[in-house]
């Protein structure tokens, strides 16, 4: 089975990240997210990817080679962004007509049984029920389970079914049709043109579409929402990792954490729900809710709720104090 990955975002909601490299590899719970895509897909059965890149795309290809160089990988370029269906199309030389594939979007972490999708005997869509549907493409569906309308974010939703940005393409042929009937007929959603409008064309010319619900969904365009995803993460053990030589430098961890192995912590309370990349430093800190990226340094500091960048460096103050009877100090 193939899988087509679309990576080829700026990821604009998740500067300044996205500055100097792709959201995609932005880490979470141990592993830049497009890791937690390949595994997903290892998992499925999948065994040959194309990805579609474009901003910062060598760093794309630089990961893969690092982490997964026994996968059979393409690269596609996508050097203007015209939407999904135009990032799809452009991965055409390497889809047959008649096979089947996969397409997850690069910038979602979802767990399904896309190994049972997989053998269905019509083209599928993962969806999941959301509290404000209109920032997604939604799906309307009949009392069978079978899709009547799709839409992109719609003003009015007529349904709560948010489309999860996994997609199980039975004959990719008619998909790739479909996007070169919308790309001709300059059928968009703000200004591009978007996989939600190439499988409508598909209903509209009478092929039938179903749909799978997802068990877990974080769509990572957001600071917030990519911490919640590493809390969550954070929370199945395969994804959380202690060193045992922190637990020696006057340091107090409170799981679930991941931190790297290569890392000098000290005199410092790390945890809950944080995550340390390689080679950071850490003294004197207190930290929580939060992503360190790899190279960083901290010292003395108190930090919650925060993503920080490769090679980032911040430094507090010190205090020395003395306190006599009923003082208030206060340093917010």
């Amino acid at each position: 089975m193939k899988a087509i990955i679309p990576v080829a975002g700026i990821g604009s909601r998740m500067k300044p990240h996205t500055q100097t490299q792709p959201k995609s590899l932005i880490p979470v719970a141990g592993k830049a997210i497009l890791g937690h895509i390949m595994d997903s897909m290892l998992r499925a059965g999948v065994d040959e990817f194309v990805l579609i890149i474009g901003y910062q795309g060598d760093k794309i290809q630089e990961y893969i080679a690092e982490h997964y160089a026994n996968c059979k990988c393409h690269y596609v370029m996508q050097t203007v962004g015209k939407g999904t269906a135009h990032a799809i199309l452009l991965a055409k030389e390497y889809i047959l007509a008649d096979e089947s594939i996969v397409i997850v979007l690069g910038d979602s972490i979802i767990d399904s049984n896309l190994r049972d999708v997989m053998q269905q005997d019509t083209t599928c869509v993962g969806v999941k029920k959301v509290d404000d549907p209109r920032h997604f493409g939604v799906a309307e569906i009949d009392a069978n389970g079978l899709v009547t309308k799709l839409i992109e974010k719609p003003t009015i939703p007529k349904s709560n079914l948010a489309l999860v940005g996994l997609y199980f393409i039975k004959k990719a042929g008619i998909l790739l049709q479909s996007i070169e009937n919308i790309i001709r007929l300059e059928i968009k959603t703000r200004n591009e043109f978007h996989l939600t409008d190439a499988m409508q064309d598909m209903l509209n010319n009478g092929q039938k579409i179903a749909t799978f619900e997802v068990s877990t969904w974080f769509d990572c365009g957001k600071k917030d929402i990519i911490l919640q995803t590493n809390a969550n993460l954070l929370r199945n053990e395969t994804n959380t990792h202690v060193p045992e030589t922190l637990y020696m430098q006057n340091n107090i961890i409170i799981k679930p954490v991941n931190i790297a192995d290569n890392v000098n912590i000290s005199n410092s309370i790390i945890g809950p729900n944080v995550s340390i990349g390689v080679e950071t430093e850490i003294s004197n800190c207190i930290i929580s809710n939060s992503i360190i990226a790899a190279n960083a340094n901290l010292e003395n500091i108190i930090l919650h709720n925060s993503l920080l960048g490769n090679d980032s460096t911040l430094i507090g103050a010190k205090h020395s104090l003395n306190i006599g009877d009923n003082a208030e100090i206060n340093f917010s």
